[in-house]
């Protein structure tokens, strides 16, 4: 079963400890963040979970019962302002920018 605890600002990326993962998320102007969760084979995530804390400009949480090779994403909410730089858009699973490993294939869009 998996837990839902503040953890840590830093180390930044996806961090196991023995017990969990801790999750941290660097965004200056992000107003929440959503940890999404993947099994194995799953197209669509299989849980949502908002990083429960912000430090600074980090969001971030820790998560018991994840184990290393948990497959995640981050929907990351915020403003809407591409004159500002700001194009926030939950609807959008993104990549974790420290992350070590990616699974799967990226399929490029225009979208994206």
């Amino acid at each position: 079963m998996i837990g839902v605890d503040d953890g840590v600002p830093a180390p930044l990326g996806a961090h196991f400890d023995g017990r969990g993962v801790n999750f941290a998320l660097f965004s200056q102007n992000a107003t929440a963040v959503d940890l999404c969760l993947f099994d194995q084979g799953e197209r669509h995530e299989t849980r949502r979970i908002r990083l429960p804390c912000r430090t600074d400009d980090v969001s971030h949480g820790y998560l018991r019962g994840v184990f290393p090779g948990q497959l995640y994403g981050y929907r990351v909410h915020g403003h809407w302002d591409p004159a500002q730089g700001h194009r926030f858009n939950p609807a959008k699973l993104l990549l974790d920018p420290y992350a070590r490993d990616i699974q799967g294939r990226i399929r490029w869009h225009d979208s994206l």
